[in-house]
């Protein structure tokens, strides 16, 4: 969880379980608290689950990122699990801005974000995801992938954005999908 304080906000806990990492803050804004969150095994797997759950109280100042893209690999059966949780009370402000998350052919993977905001809080944010290894010519031909992306004040839905594809799909070339296009991207901005 982060804390608000005259100087800089500070990250005053921290817990983790398995490779999953938040380094030390680093300050090169004066007193947004900047951390990278990073998974030293380089990839997620089928079977593999992250949760993380951020907290930012009363007037902190947060900015959150990744030193590199995210990948899901390709599975053998099982779904790779990732949920992402951020709580960002009254007077606080949250900049989540990771790296892109690559989703190699054949990955079965169920991502979920959920924001919460308070009221006075504000938020900055995106989900960029790309479907294949465009650079190798390797299409999204295989697997299965749900995203969502929900943004709440208190108790109202202020967006909830949900996405199922299956690799080789419609949905990757037709005009109502993707167009023929290997990356999506959402970015959300909630003062």
């Amino acid at each position: 969880g982060f804390v608000g304080g005259a100087a800089r906000t500070t990250l005053a806990h921290r817990r983790h379980l398995g490779p999953l990492r938040v380094q030390r803050p680093f300050y090169p804004d004066g007193p947004v608290c900047n951390v990278y969150i990073v998974h030293p095994p380089g990839g997620v797997v089928g079977g593999d689950r992250l949760d993380l759950r951020f907290n930012a109280s009363a007037g902190a100042q947060v900015l959150l990122t990744t030193p590199a893209a995210g990948k899901f690999y390709r599975s053998a059966g099982a779904e790779a699990r990732q949920r992402i949780e951020m709580r960002i009370s009254e007077a606080s402000s949250l900049e989540w801005l990771p790296q892109e998350t690559i989703h190699y052919p054949g990955a079965l993977v169920r991502q979920q974000t959920v924001v919460r905001l308070d009221a006075g809080s504000r938020f900055i944010g995106w989900d960029l995801a790309a479907y294949g290894l465009a650079s190798r010519g390797e299409a999204f031909d295989s697997g299965r992938i749900a995203q969502g992306f929900e943004l709440w004040r208190g108790e109202r839905p202020l967006l909830l954005d949900h996405l199922q594809l299956r690799g080789g799909s419609a949905a990757f070339a037709g005009r109502w999908g993707l167009d023929g296009a290997t990356a999506l991207g959402t970015f959300v901005a909630c003062p």
